[in-house]
């Protein structure tokens, strides 16, 4: 299998090529050597559209197996904090960690422009597969990497050891850093934040860089790469790619509010609910209500703000939308206004937003930083 397996990971390093998200070199030969599969253990999810069902290396079959981990799909390894290992059967609930697309992985480090020779602070250590590129490229004394979860953390340090690779492994809060090995010329975050922590911004050093997916309780996504500058202020533009982590738990909503819509102050809507389908206006709306979550239920759209309770729902009326609103917050006049803003500007793609992060605080701004903005919440 040894053969097949390197002819697997050729055909999968061919395949990302071609679809634009491997460049460099250098990249593709970590592709081509790290073996995947050990990273995926012995047991996966899959969806089958209601739960999440097992997968069993032991019952697939070795070669199955192989063409699974070699597939540039993203596996879930956890669901509400239950391995695939320790699972009793299919689950319902939501995926809290997975093995990610190696398409995307490296999409991230590209982005990233990572060099040989840098000295990287991975947070999201997951399976440890990621992990494993950056130290073929690196060399693992350059590479630091944290996990929050310690089940997680323990089962990478294992897949590492399996394939040879020894960087330094931090079981912890990765929206800390990591202090002891500081300075860092990159962060790469494989899993999103609501805000920029302060800790990334403060173990980089002057020119370098942060890159990670910027997220919210609407689930919209942008990834970006900010660069720090000598007045210790990060800058940066969202790339455009459709693309998404989780939260990291420490930024994860609150339990949701009861979701029965109320009918409150009804209104004529000056928006289509339909730009919620929209990766940008997604991304608007999310920046204009950044308590609160989106979730569609038959014909209608709702937020529902989880600090206040405050909601908004649509529903159609003739050729156009009502909305009813309730709660302290007008949720709806808030996105309402935000994606006004964003179709005055022509509806641009995601690519026309920058960010600006200082120690105070942190903007996203669509044009150029003097353009429309929104504050995050911190």
């Amino acid at each position: 299998m040894t053969a097949e397996a390197a002819e697997l990971r050729r055909i999968l390093a061919d395949r990302i090529s071609e679809n634009g998200s491997l460049t460099d070199p250098a990249w593709r030969a970590a592709v081509e050597v790290v073996r995947r599969e050990v990273f995926l253990g012995g047991d996966v999810y899959r969806t089958n559209g209601s739960a999440w069902e097992l997968v069993h290396r032991a019952e697939v079959g070795e070669e199955a197996w192989l063409r699974l981990a070699y597939s540039d799909t993203t596996w879930v390894t956890q669901v509400d904090g239950v391995d695939a290992a320790d699972a009793p059967g299919p689950l319902a609930g939501r995926p809290t960690s997975s093995s990610t697309l190696p398409s995307l992985v490296v999409r991230m480090l590209e982005v990233a422009g990572i060099r040989d020779g840098d000295k990287v602070l991975e947070v999201g250590t997951g399976t440890g597969y990621s992990t494993a590129i950056l130290c073929h490229r690196l060399g693992e004394e350059n590479v630091t990497s944290v996990e929050y979860d310690a089940g997680l953390a323990k089962s990478a340090a294992e897949h590492l050891r399996a394939v040879g690779c020894s960087p330094t492994l931090v079981t912890g809060d990765g929206l800390q850093g990591y202090r002891e090995r500081a300075e860092y010329d990159a962060v790469v975050a494989t899993c999103a934040v609501r805000h920029i922590p302060h800790s990334w911004l403060w173990q980089i050093r002057d020119g370098g860089t942060i890159t990670t997916t910027l997220s919210g309780w609407m689930t919209a996504s942008g990834l970006i790469r900010l660069t720090l500058d000598d007045e210790g202020v990060a800058t940066g533009r969202f790339t455009g790619d459709t693309i998404s982590y989780m939260l990291a738990r420490p930024h994860e909503r609150p339990p949701r509010p009861t979701l029965v819509p109320r009918a409150g102050e009804a209104r004529a809507s000056r928006v289509d609910p339909g730009l919620f389908d929209d990766w940008a206006g997604h991304f608007v709306a999310q920046l204009a209500a950044p308590s609160a979550e989106f979730v569609t239920m038959a014909d209608s759209v709702v937020l529902v703000d989880v600090a206040t309770g405050s909601q908004a729902w649509t529903e159609p009326a003739g050729a156009g939308w009502t909305v009813h609103q309730s709660g302290p917050l007008r949720l709806w006049d808030q996105v309402e206004a935000a994606l006004l803003t964003w179709q005055a500007a022509g509806s641009p793609d995601q690519n026309a937003f920058g960010m600006t992060v200082t120690d105070e605080t942190q903007t996203v701004w669509l044009g150029n930083p003097d353009g429309p903005s929104w504050r995050l919440p911190m």
